[in-house]
C-alpha cells in the first residue's frame, strides 16, 4: 500500500478554523476592542484560552528534534485547548479532525508551516503531531494534561486526558509556490 501524501502549507484563519486558531495575527489588520499602541510598545488581545472546566493553564515550553516527513502517530487532548508558538525555528503543525468514535479523520488531515512569531490554538479533541528540525516552542495547556501525559509517557500509565494513536502512515511534502 502506498503511502498518502499531506501538502505543507500556510495557515489562515479560514483554513485553520476547523481545527482552531492562527495566533499571531497583526492589531493592525483587526478591529480589536482592546489593544494600545505607544511608540514603545503595542499590546492587543489575540485569543481567550481555555484549559477545560476547573483547569489551570500552564506555559511550557516545548523542543522538537524530529523532521521525520512521515507522520504515524497522532496525540489529542480531550479537555483542553493547547496553543503552540515557535519561538527560535520554523515548525510543521500536523491537525486532524475527530470523527463520530473520536478515532482521527484522516480524510481532514492538514499540515501547516508555523515561522517564530506565528502558532496555532487547537480546539479539545483536534489530533495533532509536530515536526521540526530543532525549533524551541511556547506552549499553553492544561498542567493536569501535561502531568497525566507524563506520568504515561514515564510511568507506562494510562493517559485519562490525552491519546496517542498509531495511524496509517502518511507522508508531508514541500509547500506548493502557491503556499509559499
Amino acid at each position: 500500500m502506498q503511502t498518502p501524501n499531506v501538502v505543507v502549507e500556510n495557515p489562515t484563519a479560514e483554513s485553520v478554523e476547523p481545527f482552531g486558531w492562527v495566533l499571531g495575527k497583526s492589531h493592525a489588520l483587526q478591529a480589536i476592542p482592546v489593544a494600545f499602541r505607544s511608540p514603545a510598545s503595542d499590546f492587543w488581545h489575540e485569543h481567550f484560552f481555555d484549559p477545560g472546566a476547573g483547569g489551570d493553564t500552564e506555559v511550557l515550553w516545548v523542543a522538537y528534534r524530529d523532521a521525520n516527513p512521515v507522520i504515524s502517530k497522532l496525540e489529542v487532548h480531550h479537555i483542553t485547548q493547547q496553543a503552540v508558538v515557535p519561538l527560535t525555528g520554523s515548525i510543521i503543525q500536523i491537525l486532524c479532525l475527530s470523527d463520530a468514535n473520536q478515532a482521527p479523520d484522516l480524510s481532514t488531515l492538514r499540515a501547516y508551516r508555523l515561522f517564530p512569531g506565528v502558532g496555532i490554538c487547537m480546539r479539545p479533541g483536534v489530533w495533532h503531531a509536530t515536526r521540526a528540525d530543532d525549533a524551541t516552542c511556547l506552549m499553553l495547556t492544561r498542567r493536569s494534561t501535561t502531568e497525566d501525559l507524563v506520568d504515561h509517557l514515564v510511568n507506562k500509565r494510562p493517559a485519562q486526558e490525552s491519546t496517542i494513536l498509531d495511524i496509517p502512515p502518511v507522508r508531508l511534502l514541500a509547500e506548493t509556490n502557491d503556499n509559499a
